[in-house]
């Protein structure tokens, strides 16, 4: 991912912001657990925790998934309370019941899978629940008011009578941030808060922590990305199996010795590979178009071909029609025209099933919306789709010991925490409720599979493990077509790189493309070489570029 040279120089070297190593260590620390405990059943999910966060600085914390990073922000923000330890803030010894308590005292938190209200304008969920007594219009002029002057304060500008709904998830996080300041947030924790963002929206959001940093406000940054944890926070703590393994000044380490600390081991950084052998082609689309409700196409005449023995990536900003591509070669959706060719076999109905009948698997991007019932168990999960196969019984009965069994292997396979089928599949983490659905797709040996977004909120040693599987597949002679806003996952997996921008493919560029070459490209500039030679003044047109593609997206989308 691009990171934003501006940040980069307010967070790490000491230019024009605080950092966790001139003195703060001496003031009294915003946050202080000490000794913090927290189980479910006889599991640790926080053992003897640990933690000192300096004000006016942004304190990282990371660790692999189930590691108990999200258990111990709950905690803090009053959705747990701990079974033992202390809670200080501001040096004043705090008990935290609720969420409400956690308000009160500045605490505020943006949640890695948002809690607004869709069809609600942007100003009536950030006073949903503060609305300022029973004179509704007067509380709200009031919010109006102090929206304005937040967004501007923050450069968190939005239409604040703009519907959620209808918003990129770009600018919903905007929303969410805030309504935490709105409610007197000093200290803001983030959840995962680059999992469903654009390499450009991280930008973004990196420049406004800078800036809320240097108001003042403190910020616990929950994430799985050590490039950003580099990037932006002064601090960084290390959780591995619910305990604190330590805490670092972000200067003084390093992407693989944070990832050894996770992990517990060497951690491979790089995926390794070797050339692809492309055989016989698997997949054809040609001149597909897909149209929306409202008429709008979203893919526009795309032809592209995926072969056994590669990995063919798509790379765009999101909302540039790589979705609903995705959705129509799927059979989720149907095309408006063109054709979607499997194995030699033109298909062009929507029908899922029968495509998994032609050899198609597909890991969707959204693993609540498509890819999971989350109220089910893992067993039942890891049929999905697959409930016809007559290994798993006939007629109206199924072979539940088969199915349990199968369960349990894949779960071992492919390292799901807790390795247990009966739990709900709401209950697993989100980089383990990843690991469920690439498991039961990439393990029944399809010829094309279709990957969406596969590390998603994926830890660093689940990325390592999932990248190889691909790259394994992709060797075992399998077609693979992958979708990720992670340009430099789209970069180390890809064999070759199709650019998408306004539901248009507007080139293929090698493996071994730039970074800054794509990242044009994406912005909607198809021949990179008209930029210049001179990669800052690129980088600001390309971004100057995708944040109006995100204003048109907020008035309703592209025409």
């Amino acid at each position: 991912m691009h990171l934003d040279e501006k940040t980069k120089a307010q967070g790490n070297d000491g230019t024009g912001a605080k950092s966790a190593g001139d003195g703060q260590s001496e003031r009294v620390p915003a946050i202080r657990l000490v000794g913090i405990e927290k189980r479910f059943g006889p599991v640790y999910a926080n053992k003897n925790i640990d933690l000192n966060v300096a004000k006016g600085s942004i304190h990282g914390i990371i660790g692999e998934n189930g590691a108990g990073k999200s258990t111990l922000m709950s905690i803090l923000y009053g959705f747990y309370q701990a079974d033992d330890g202390e809670i200080y803030v501001n040096g004043k010894r705090e008990t935290i019941p609720d969420s409400q308590k956690a308000i009160a005292i500045g605490i505020g938190m943006v949640h890695q899978h948002f809690m607004l209200v869709d069809n609600f304008s942007v100003l009536e969920n950030v006073v949903l629940g503060v609305e300022g007594g029973s004179l509704l219009q007067k509380g709200v002029d009031k919010a109006r008011a102090e929206l304005k002057r937040l967004a501007d304060e923050y450069e968190l500008n939005i239409d604040p009578d703009a519907l959620i709904q209808d918003l990129p998830v770009g600018l919903q996080q905007r929303v969410e941030i805030l309504k935490a300041l709105y409610r007197g947030a000093d200290i803001l924790i983030l959840d995962e808060p680059t999992g469903v963002l654009t390499p450009a929206e991280a930008d973004h959001l990196f420049r406004i922590l800078g800036q809320l940093r240097d108001q003042g406000k403190t910020i616990l940054l929950i994430t799985h990305k050590l490039r950003e944890i580099m990037a932006i926070t002064d601090e960084v703590s290390v959780m591995r199996r619910g305990e604190m393994v330590g805490s670092v000044h972000t200067s003084e380490t390093s992407v693989e010795q944070l990832a050894e600390m996770m992990v517990g081991r060497h951690v491979l950084l790089n995926v390794e590979k070797g050339p692809s052998n492309p055989t016989r082609e698997v997949l054809s689309v040609e001149n597909l178009t897909v149209t929306d409700k409202r008429g709008v196409d979203l893919v526009k005449d795309v032809s592209f071909k995926v072969c056994a023995g590669e990995i063919v990536g798509i790379a765009g900003v999101s909302g540039n029609g790589q979705s609903e591509l995705m959705e129509a070669i799927a059979g989720m959706i149907t095309a408006r025209s063109g054709s979607i060719t499997i194995n030699g076999e033109v298909t062009t109905k929507a029908d899922a099933l029968d495509r998994r009948h032609r050899g198609m698997a597909h890991v969707p991007e959204d693993r609540h919306r498509t890819g999971l019932v989350t109220k089910f168990p893992a067993k039942e999960n890891m049929i999905l789709g697959y409930q016809d196969q007559k290994k798993y019984g006939e007629g109206l009965f199924l072979d539940l010991t088969a199915i349990l069994k199968e369960t349990q292997d894949f779960m071992v396979d492919f390292d799901v925490r807790p390795p247990d089928p009966h739990l709900k599949a709401a209950n697993f983490s989100g980089g383990n409720q990843q690991k469920l659905v690439l498991a039961r797709e990439m393990e029944r040996d399809p010829d094309i599979l279709l990957v969406g977004q596969p590390t998603r909120g994926v830890d660093i040693g689940a990325i390592e493990f999932i990248h190889k599987r691909l790259i394994e597949m992709r060797d075992a002679g399998k077609a693979i077509l992958l979708v990720s806003v992670e340009l430099d996952e789209i970069r180390s997996l890809s064999d070759r790189i199709l650019v998408m921008f306004d539901g248009k493919i507007v080139g293929e560029r090698p493996a071994g493309a730039s970074e800054q070459e794509l990242g044009l490209m994406m912005a909607g500039i198809d021949d990179p070489s008209e930029m210049g030679s001179d990669p800052m003044v690129s980088a600001e047109l390309a971004r100057d570029n995708t944040d109006e593609a995100l204003v048109e997206m907020a008035k309703g989308g592209k025409e």
